[in-house]
């Protein structure tokens, strides 16, 4: 009697790509090399572009209107179809959050092996997507998909802003403290589970975090009052906070022992496992001073790609007090003060081992 089939092994999707998640983007280097190709933009409508590598554009539509436009998309960065879908949705969005806006609607980005990887895997992703946006009262109205080998997903995301309230990250100003609001070590922990030293499970944490919208951090941020916001993606908090630093003309000190850090991420980085993101993330990081006590692996926490990270904030010192209250009012993941902005050479970033030193 023949033996009945057995199901068919579940698909490894981090096995299907060369990077996981944002550590996938190119380096900063490579691209200011693109971006210089890019015209100036002239034209009083347009608000944000990309000449202070800002989060997303902004373009003005009324006195008390303006459109916040983004897009962001990436390899499997997990196995669970619906979880990948539900981090790349939070991280698309996240960009507008960022700016202080809402998100209004969006558009499904998908690449995909027709001939290699069912649909039924593809339905998973959008419905895990699709949910993450309902929670951020985002409308899903359709979107764009292409044959390719590698499987890619995410979104091109459309919110709106008041200008007197947007956040950009050219606001900061010295004596601002720093607050972040989501652990690092993303980039790290997916590189370990893409090479079976990591089960999913171990990453729980971090699911939770890259799937937690940054809407509540955006509120409390408008809430107490901030100088200057980004999100920390793909270029790791040294590579974000050097966008606010040369946009907003100051220097900053981060406190390296008050950065939160998800579990099993000192562990893994001691063992090797760094993206190959953050590694460009740390050879880009020119104008990154470190002090002496800090070791490899502590300069790697600090560059790791980080896919769906939490808002960066520069807060005046007045302000601080209240910021902190309203994030842990809105529950966000982390609420760590990890800096300073300074007064030293613009542009300039100094790690320390602790606040004071």
């Amino acid at each position: 009697m023949a033996q009945p089939l057995s199901a068919p092994a579940p698909v490894r999707l981090t096995s299907l790509s060369h990077g996981a998640g944002c550590a996938c983007k190119l380096g900063s280097a490579e691209l200011s090399e693109v971006l210089r190709h890019l015209p100036a933009v002239d034209d009083l409508r347009v608000l944000v572009d990309a000449a202070t590598r800002d989060d997303a554009a902004v373009y003005r539509i009324a006195p008390d209107r303006a459109l916040v436009a983004t897009l962001d998309f990436f390899t499997p960065i997990l196995d669970d179809p619906a979880s990948w879908g539900a981090v790349a949705a939070a991280n698309a969005m996240s960009d507008v959050y960022a700016m202080g806006g809402q998100p209004l609607f969006a558009l499904n980005i998908v690449a995909w092996p027709r001939e290699t990887l069912p649909f039924e895997v593809l339905g998973r992703v959008l419905q895990g997507a699709s949910e993450v946006a309902r929670r951020g009262g985002c409308l899903v109205l359709g979107g764009h998909s292409i044959d390719d080998a590698e499987p890619k997903f995410g979104m091109a995301v459309i919110g709106e802003v008041h200008p007197d309230q947007m956040f950009t990250n050219s606001g900061g100003c010295a004596g601002d403290l720093l607050v972040l609001t989501k652990p690092l070590g993303t980039g790290v922990l997916s590189t370990a589970l893409k090479r079976d030293a990591l089960l999913e499970t171990g990453m729980a944490e971090a699911v939770h975090s890259m799937t937690t919208l940054n809407d509540g951090a955006a509120r409390a941020a408008r809430e107490a009052g901030i100088s200057a916001a980004t999100d920390v993606t793909g270029f790791g908090l040294i590579g974000h906070l050097t966008h606010v630093v040369n946009a907003s003309g100051v220097a900053a000190e981060l406190w390296f022992d008050e950065l939160p850090v998800l579990p099993h991420v000192r562990n893994l980085v001691g063992r090797g496992f760094v993206p190959g993101g953050t590694r460009r993330n740390l050879t880009a990081a020119t104008n990154v001073t470190w002090d002496d006590a800090l070791s490899d692996a502590d300069r790697a926490i600090c560059a790791d790609a980080q896919t769906s990270g939490g808002l960066l904030l520069a807060v005046p010192p007045e302000n601080h007090d209240a910021l902190v209250t309203a994030l842990r009012r809105e529950g966000t993941p982390a609420v760590a003060t990890v800096g300073r902005l300074t007064a030293e050479a613009a542009g300039t970033i100094h790690v320390r081992r602790a606040r004071g030193t």
